[in-house]
């Protein structure tokens, strides 16, 4: 069955998508075989989230949005899963918020990346940086360690999706501000991050680009607000906090307080990274 041949009413639509564009991400060999592992883990969190954009996730987006419009070197790093995940959409936010979009893959091979970089190219991509690799970060000894110099090397905001934590460390190392898309708020990447936005990769592309369209036109300090209004420690705990009430919660119920505050304090023992992708 392909994507086009899936129910729309079917009660796992969006969760059959995802899976058949990582099957076919692999297939057309631009997602590696451990990214099949990655996404699954990753749906696991999502389906305790409820498969919903929390409210604190959409706080987190609106705060994204501002930071990159605020930028004088957005750049947007995508791997194998990002690419098979949300290509096209991917290109949008780019554009959006006039950013540059870099290939970075911990799995790396020239050719895997030149068929990745073809691949948004044919989703709407004007350039793809990530094949000259004339840049580093310092620190790393895998491949996702080594970028382009006018990209990541040069950014001053980076968008890290379904990033590994040694290598949003090593980016906060370096003084990069970090906007990280990852459904586990134990991982080290969000919480690393100066903006964790705890969602699917799928809805939150979008969002953040919706988010940057509605504040295109607004104020220095109307975007400075939904970047100061956003606690990155409470979004982390509103999403631990609906994990642990996991499937049990409809989509309409809130995370009460009691339990925020419970999962703030025992967020040190949700740990895991979201690498080999």
């Amino acid at each position: 069955m392909t994507e086009t041949e899936i129910p729309e009413d079917h009660p796992r639509y969006a969760s059959l998508v995802t899976r058949h564009r990582i099957e076919a991400g692999v297939e057309k060999g631009i997602t590696s075989k451990q990214g099949l592992i990655a996404q699954g883990r990753g749906e696991a969190f999502d389906y305790l989230l409820g498969e919903r954009t929390l409210p604190s996730a959409d706080a987190a987006a609106r705060a994204a949005a501002a930071t990159l419009l605020s930028a004088e070197r957005p750049v947007l790093s995508v791997n194998g899963n990002v690419a098979a995940l949300a290509p096209a959409e991917t290109v949008d936010l780019a554009e959006a918020v006039d950013a540059d979009v870099e290939v970075n893959l911990f799995n790396h091979t020239d050719e895997r990346a030149r068929r990745i970089a073809d691949h948004l190219r044919e989703h709407g991509a004007d350039e793809v940086k990530g094949l000259a690799g004339d840049g580093e970060i310092p620190g790393l000894d895998h491949a996702r360690g080594t970028v382009d110099a006018d990209g990541i090397e040069a950014a001053d905001v980076v968008v890290v999706p379904l990033e590994d934590g040694d290598r949003a460390e090593a980016l906060d190392a370096m003084g990069k501000t970090e906007i990280v898309i990852d459904l586990n708020p134990g991982s080290r990447s969000p919480r690393t991050a100066d903006v964790p936005i705890i969602d699917n990769l799928i809805r939150a592309v979008p969002n953040v680009t919706a988010h940057a369209r509605d504040l295109a036109d607004a104020s220095p300090a109307t975007r400075r607000d939904a970047i100061d209004s956003f606690d990155a420690a409470e979004a982390l705990a509103e999403a631990e906090a609906a994990i642990r009430k996991g499937t049990f919660a409809t989509p309409d119920d809130e995370v009460p307080n009691d339990e925020a505050a419970d999962a703030e304090a025992s967020n040190a023992d949700m740990v895991g990274d979201t690498s080999a992708r």
